[in-house]
């Protein structure tokens, strides 16, 4: 039975007030390699339905990864008595009504290995180069196809079809004393420069030829692209309506409400989220399986626009699920899959070339929140920081572990470097689709030194 005819029988049998039938499903192909030889290949696929149902004004929800069609009746059943003994939802709003698009009626299109067929050839090519420039390279390459399909009660019958993928590199020397890492998201795997990506990491660990040690303190940095959006994600996350209005952000007005229409930036400073933008297609509507604090199961199909969170260093927008934009006489502001910061400024080599004296930071890793109230995260630096002195790199400096806020960040981005698509270090695995520059910020604070390498 096809997945939709099988969410059609669903919502056949539900008795509840309301249900929503969401169903996800992944083909996927990914390559490891160590010490420059492939070391493991492999396919798999994965699906999950998820029952949301609602009564009196309570919900229950069921996910379940095996349904057999004799067994769908027991999942509705069991949804609609999970809403027994709930409170009330806070979120409770109607469903969305009855919209539909063309992606309900697609199939999943499964993949194999054979989508790294422009990949590994090149691959064993740099592993040829490694092993001549007595380098180790470590990594993987992975990428899927996802189909999500929503149908409710209220007649919204919706699909979306979706490439990703990543690719990470760790670059070390023979001795292991030095090491670099790369890494790029990608919608296809047809556009990943592999020949790039190693003359980067060669770069950066010719730079590390050369050892200094740096004491904690405040510096000017170069933050590359990764280390800008695994900041710009944590600030994401926490861009939240509520939060905000109830005084638990940074984003909190002092005295009640947000502070939205603020100037925190400088007006170089514009980051937005857009499900069309080319190459970092993402869904056009909310998928929901459970409520947070993001969204709520009832915005299940709310369509997703293109959206200004800063505008000219101004804050335009904060995530508002719509029961929060009812309650707050606001728009309904979706979270959205991708992340824009638009830039088209000096390249990264020309910003090194006029530096005085920075702190080069590739990227960063181990990120933890201090203090919602400023934003205030900690993490440290990892697999390559560099001294920039009078335009040109002097050699690779130890670790550090840093805190510092994205709010902070971006207030002190003096300047910014040409933006292009990047994989954030830490936060990668759950938020692919970035695009950003290197960002020059003015005082960094290198808290103490780390052992990290």
């Amino acid at each position: 039975m096809k997945i939709q005819d099988t969410m059609e029988k669903i919502l056949q049998l539900s008795k509840a007030d309301e249900c929503i039938v969401i169903s996800e499903e992944s083909s996927n192909a990914n390559v490891r390699w160590a010490n420059n030889t492939t070391t493991t290949n492999g396919v798999a696929e994965a699906r999950k339905l998820h029952v949301i149902s609602t009564k009196n004004k309570r919900v229950g929800v069921v996910g379940r990864t095996y349904f057999p069609d004799d067994q769908l009746e027991d999942l509705v059943r069991e949804s609609e008595a999970a809403c027994e003994d709930k409170p009330e939802a806070e979120d409770y709003a109607p469903l969305i009504e009855g919209i539909s698009n063309d992606g309900w009626s697609e199939s999943l299109d499964r993949i194999g290995i054979e989508v790294f067929s422009n990949f590994a050839p090149e691959l064993a090519q740099v592993f040829k180069e490694a092993e001549s420039s007595d380098t180790k390279l470590f990594g993987f390459a992975d990428h899927s196809t996802s189909a999500v399909y929503l149908a409710t009660s209220s007649g919204m019958r919706l699909g979306h079809m979706q490439g990703e993928g990543k690719l990470e590199v760790n670059a070390k020397s023979s001795d292991y004393s030095r090491s670099s890492w790369v890494g790029q998201a990608t919608s296809t795997f047809r556009d990943i420069d592999l020949s790039r990506h190693y003359e980067r990491l060669q770069q950066r660990l010719g730079w590390a030829e050369k050892k200094l040690d740096l004491d904690p303190g405040h510096y000017e940095v170069l933050l590359e692209p990764s280390a800008v959006t695994d900041m710009l994600l944590y600030s994401y996350w926490t861009s939240l309506a509520r939060d905000a209005d109830e005084g638990r952000t940074v984003f909190s007005k002092p005295g009640g409400g947000n502070r939205k229409g603020e100037q925190l930036y400088p007006d170089h400073v514009t980051i937005y989220s857009d499900p069309s933008e080319p190459g970092f297609e993402v869904s056009p509507f909310q998928v929901v399986p459970t409520s947070n604090s993001q969204a709520s199961v009832f915005d299940n199909g709310l369509a997703c626009d293109r959206t200004e969170w800063v505008s000219r260093g101004v804050l335009q927008n904060l995530v508002t699920p719509r029961y929060w934009a009812d309650k707050t006489e606001g728009p309904a502001v979706p979270f959205i899959d991708n992340l824009i910061f638009p830039s088209n400024g000096p390249s990264l080599d020309d910003m090194i070339s006029s530096t005085r004296r920075a702190l080069l930071v590739t990227c960063l890793w181990y990120i933890r929140e201090v203090d919602p109230q400023t934003l205030l995260l900690t993490g440290l630096t990892r697999d390559g920081v560099f001294l920039v002195e009078d335009g040109e790199v002097k050699g690779a400096v130890n670790n550090f572990r840093f805190n510092m806020s994205p709010v902070g960040m971006l207030a002190q981005a003096h300047e910014l470097g040409a933006s292009e698509p990047t994989l954030a270090r830490e936060f990668g695995d759950y938020f692919t689709f970035a695009k950003a520059p290197p960002v020059r910020v003015a005082d960094w604070n290198m808290s103490s030194v780390s052992q990290a390498t």
